[in-house]
């Protein structure tokens, strides 16, 4: 294979709603472009997208496809993505790295949830979008109802480029407005018979044709001044005047395909090889410690790498972008976040699992290579004299959490082993051990995500795994101020244990200072704070630890020995062992032995004094709070208020943005287990949400029951 410079580039991501033909659009491109040599079909599980066993499974995609095809002396990188949300990971990498977005819509569905799920990460990304209406060939199919519904949601933006003379079954011909021609194809699709538009047509394609000459001249002054003189712009300033608006995304160009049967394909990818931007033009990955990259052939070499995936027989591939310089076969680069040096033995350019050796690839180009030692998405490769690094792709974060858990326990290690494997795969896989919860928990996108995952266990690593509801991470603390005092003794001959602990325990809020005298029983306790130690809590909240002995009736040296006790029970909260936080201890008296005591006696005896003071302090468990953004649409605004009650859900305010209402809360985390599946249910899959963690809030006093009763059970049948 030839090796194609910067400007003969375009890199495309095929994104929309799961069912819209992405797969099959991608499989009649590369078939136009003579990459394949027989069309795939989805539910024949013979798609050169689509490969890996789960998707064909599931039949459809999980990960992303890397695959490429040429048209007009112009090599088109595409990356087919994913239609579910919960592998919307994969589109958000996809459009990292690319000039352009293909959005493909089924006709006959319209603008589906999907659609503008995928419409917003492009608009983040900043990056053009060609709408390629397809599957014209079903029934019920609309051409101009959805087109109008596509301009209600994303604007006058929407620009009919090609439309279909006899949508439906039977459908065979379509109308350019740009090349102002009839492409009239044969049953079985493939290369069209051009033709001159029919009378019938004349007026309404005459009447878009105009409507897509203003549009064009729109986005740049020379045109417009060109377009006022002549009326008009000839074919090649229209293209300009279209690239120009696409680059800027004032101007959504619309194309019309039946990917099934190879109609309109070969037309979509002249379009695409003609005016969408190549790398040079396109919006790209900026190099985040602002140095200017050059991005010429002879320039420094850096890649990124935007995917990995492992295959049977072939292990780890990993996919980059060349973003400056040319890589060559042999090469070796610098990881610049290790400093490590890594060699590129083999280049690769990949039509799903197929893959083709070639010896070098220039800025712009998209490819893969193989038996890398340490490199993850993310990663920037360069030579050590550019030492580049690219901004990363910014995965979303979590909506679902559930606890993983091995059912046999012998497979734990390999379950931690193996879920690396995945999150090198999908980013948005992620896993961490909760030392206070004792559980595994994972967090994903949603239940397709978890049910992905579940395959991969089942199938690839063949471990029996169960998922659990996760545990709520709750806090302790203390209400009003208790006091308590605790012997420790044992004798068992020999030297005993001895050890005896008064305190005092308050709740501790920033900014009071401690107090100095205490009514505690109907009599005053007078103290005098001797040292003060301060103890910030990783899990939160705050331990003041004040050292009152006078008189020397506890030895200095056992002082550490019962802050260890407190602390110890802090770790576990004497109410359901959860975290105690915000504690203000006022150790100020005490007994000790000459020869029992010890530093064991004091530490169990400051444990126990401060577990009783504790459950005589007014304590409360505090629960976990977060702030809630959800987007919804008008018309299920109330079934949405409605769930969010049902949640213990304070409203925090509502609006409006960017056509949905948006509502604003603070919600009990106990409360939001897979809340991402009843929105979805809600809002048939249009809703989204956000969530980030706000505070700590005490639960109601049911709430608070209902937990101390199950922890006394727990504590039984354990």
């Amino acid at each position: 294979m030839k090796i194609y410079k910067t400007d003969q580039i375009r890199n495309i991501a095929l994104v929309g709603n799961a069912g819209s033909g992405k797969t099959t659009l991608a499989e009649a491109m590369l078939f136009e472009g003579g990459v394949i040599n027989r069309r795939g079909e989805v539910t024949a599980k013979n798609t050169t997208s689509d490969y890996l066993p789960i998707e064909q499974d599931y039949g459809n995609s999980v990960f992303s496809s890397v695959l490429h095809t040429f048209c007009n002396d112009k090599k088109i990188n595409i990356i087919d993505t994913p239609g579910m949300d919960d592998f919307r990971g994969s589109v958000i990498s996809a459009l990292h790295v690319v000039g352009c977005s293909i959005v493909t819509i089924n006709t006959s569905h319209g603008i589906e949830a999907g659609t503008e799920s995928v419409c917003r990460y492009t608009e983040k990304a900043g990056k053009p979008m060609i709408f390629a209406f397809n599957q014209l060939d079903h029934e019920n199919v609309n051409f101009d109802q959805a087109v109008d519904q596509a301009k209600s949601i994303f604007g006058n933006k929407v620009t009919v480029v090609q439309y279909p003379v006899n949508a439906g079954p039977g459908f065979d011909s379509i109308i350019d407005v740009l090349k102002m021609k009839l492409y009239k194809y044969p049953a079985d699709g493939g290369k069209p018979e051009i033709l001159d538009i029919p009378a019938d047509e004349k007026d309404k394609a005459d009447k878009l044709h105009n409507e897509l000459v203003e549009m064009a001249a729109e986005n740049d002054e020379a045109l417009m001044e060109l377009y006022f003189d002549k009326g008009t712009l000839t074919e090649d300033e229209m293209r300009q005047g279209i690239k120009l608006g696409m680059i800027d995304r004032s101007l959504f160009p619309v194309f019309c395909t039946g990917a099934k049967h190879n109609m309109g394909v070969g037309r979509l990818m002249e379009f695409i090889a003609n005016i969408t931007p190549s790398p040079a033009e396109a919006v790209e990955v900026p190099e985040i410690n602002g140095k200017t990259v050059d991005k010429s052939e002879n320039a420094a070499t850096s890649l990124m790498v935007f995917k990995t995936t492992i295959e049977q027989h072939v292990g780890e591939i990993t996919y980059f972008k060349v973003m400056s310089g040319t890589v060559k076969e042999g090469q070796d680069l610098i990881v610049t976040k290790t400093e490590n040096k890594e060699r590129i033995s083999q280049i690769f350019v990949s039509a799903g699992k197929n893959r083709t050796k070639v010896e070098a690839m220039i800025a712009g180009d998209i490819g893969a290579t193989v038996k890398m030692k340490d490199v993850t998405v993310n990663n920037t490769l360069s030579e050590k004299s550019a030492r580049y690094k690219f901004a990363e792709v910014k995965f979303p974060t979590s909506r679902h959490t559930v606890a993983l858990k091995a059912v046999n326990e012998a497979d734990e290690e390999k379950v931690g082993e193996s879920f690396q494997k995945l999150h090198d795969q999908d980013p948005t896989f992620i896993v961490e051990y909760s030392k206070e919860l004792k559980q595994m928990l994972v967090h994903c996108q949603g239940e397709y995500h978890l049910n992905a995952l579940k395959w991969f266990y089942t199938n690839e690593y063949k471990i029996d795994i169960e998922f659990l509801k996760p545990k709520i991470p709750y806090r302790e603390t203390i209400t009003k101020s208790a006091q308590a005092d605790y012997r420790h003794k044992k004798q068992s001959g020999g030297a005993g244990q001895f050890g005896e602990v008064h305190m005092i325990i308050e709740p501790y809020i920033e900014g009071v200072d401690p107090k100095s005298m205490f009514q505690m029983n109907g009599k005053e306790q007078k103290l005098s704070i001797r040292d003060t130690q301060e103890y910030p809590l990783s899990w939160g909240g705050k331990l003041i630890y004040h050292n009152c002995i006078v008189g020397g009736s506890i030895d200095g040296r056992f002082m550490p020995a019962i802050l260890k006790g407190i602390m110890e029970k802090m770790e576990e909260g004497p109410l359901t062992g959860s975290y105690a936080r915000d504690i203000r201890v006022y150790v100020y008296d005490g007994k000790m032995h000459p020869v029992d005591s010890n530093e064991i006696s004091f530490k169990l005896a400051g444990r126990n004094a401060f577990s009783t003071a504790f459950k005589n302090a007014g304590p409360k468990i505090l629960e976990p709070i977060y702030n809630l953004e959800v987007f919804v649409q008008s018309e299920r605004m109330g079934d949405v208020m409605s769930d969010l009650q049902g949640r213990r859900a304070l409203i925090m305010g509502m609006g409006s943005e960017k056509g949905y209402e948006k509502i604003n809360a603070k919600v009990p985390l106990k409360e939001m287990h897979k809340y991402n599946t009843s929105l979805s249910s809600i809002t048939q899959g249009r809703g989204m949400f956000s969530i980030s963690f706000d505070g700590y809030e005490k639960v109601p006093q049911e709430v608070q029951d209902e937990l101390l009763a199950s922890y006394a059970a727990e504590q039984e049948e354990d």
